[in-house]
């Protein structure tokens, strides 16, 4: 239960800073191309790539709550294309480079064409 609200409380965090992000950038660079977004994106995989690193190399394997907090929490809450990336460089790591392919792939294409699905859905029902 205690480690459900760490992850609850860091997503709140991680989802107002995405907000801000979102609204930064609206305000002084438009919003007519998705900069916020590759900007989330980019800064998020960068502090998931320290972060876990920091906890697999550095922090000798504790402070498993920290983690939570940090990675599922408030990067979570800030872009899932972290955990996305973080789970494309584990499965690299791991030497299943074509396992690797298969997820960004089947992942990237997958999760548009869910999206034009539950586009589709909604404008028929309309």
């Amino acid at each position: 239960m205690y480690a459900t609200l760490i992850v609850f409380l860091g997503a709140g965090l991680g989802g107002a800073l995405r907000h801000g992000v979102n609204v930064t950038c609206g305000r002084y660079c438009g919003i007519e191309f998705p900069i916020a977004t590759i900007i989330i994106n980019i800064v998020g995989c960068f502090s998931m790539g320290l972060i876990a690193g920091w906890f697999a190399f550095r922090s000798g394997g504790g402070q498993q709550n920290l983690r939570l907090f940090l990675t599922t929490g408030i990067l979570g809450g800030f872009t899932t294309f972290s955990a996305f990336s973080l789970d494309t460089a584990l499965l690299w790591e791991r030497g299943q480079g074509s396992g690797a392919a298969i997820y960004v792939i089947a992942s990237v294409v997958l999760s548009i064409a869910a999206c034009f699905a539950g586009l589709a859905l909604i404008r028929s029902t309309s």
